[in-house]
């Protein structure tokens, strides 16, 4: 039997080291190494051949799984991430897909979701479960409202103002005139339906505009 190769990147001993007995529980699973942060799983993969899995964790020292994502391309177009993470935020599923991940998995997944999902990517198939799935395209749906709503230079005001900036020190910053200013922050807070520079910013954050 050809068993499927997993290496699994995770800063917590504890958990990688769980995660390591729960798969080699299974026949058709080998897993080839255990590191604890993203420099020692690039340094692993260029020594380690054969392997058909990595189960990396997004919030890693030294060097995080979106980085590694974008390195695994360029370093073995073979391996398939599997991200393992407890981040359920849209922002960091659409990233994690956007840079190559095969699957994107909860911490709080049970051990018949996880072995499903490996033997899953190992085809060569990618798995997002239904409740991933809908946060991601939640997310990139709001992205997609949110880029209609300003223009780009309503966008750089925005940034500006959320930085605690007056109208005044934003002028200087972008070479113009108080009024242009002034101008961009009432269109804003139209465009916005908002009132005063506090519900801006929560309106903005809650959209994702900042």
């Amino acid at each position: 039997m050809n068993k499927i190769k997993i290496i699994i990147a995770d800063d917590h001993e504890l958990f990688r080291n769980g995660l390591k007995e729960l798969l080699i529980k299974h026949k058709d699973i080998q897993v080839v190494d255990c590191v604890g942060d993203g420099k020692e799983f690039l340094e692993a993969i260029k020594h380690t051949e054969d392997i058909d899995i990595a189960l990396l964790d997004i919030t890693m020292p030294n060097m995080d799984g979106f980085e590694v994502l974008n390195r695994i391309k360029n370093l073995n177009s073979n391996i398939k991430p599997i991200i393992i993470s407890m981040h359920d935020d849209g922002i960091y599923i659409a990233k994690c897909a956007k840079n190559g991940a095969y699957s994107y998995l909860l911490k709080n997944t049970d051990q018949d979701e996880l072995i499903k999902v490996v033997r899953i990517v190992h085809k060569g198939k990618k798995y997002f479960s239904p409740k991933i799935s809908e946060k991601m395209i939640n997310y990139m749906s709001e992205q997609t409202i949110s880029q209609d709503i300003l223009s780009k230079k309503e966008t750089e005001v925005l940034e500006l103002i959320s930085m605690g900036l007056t109208n005044k020190e934003i002028a200087s910053k972008l070479f113009v005139s108080k009024r242009t200013i002034e101008t961009h922050r009432a269109n804003i807070l139209r465009k916005l339906e908002v009132k005063n520079t506090a519900e801006l910013i929560k309106k903005a954050t809650k959209i994702k505009l900042i």
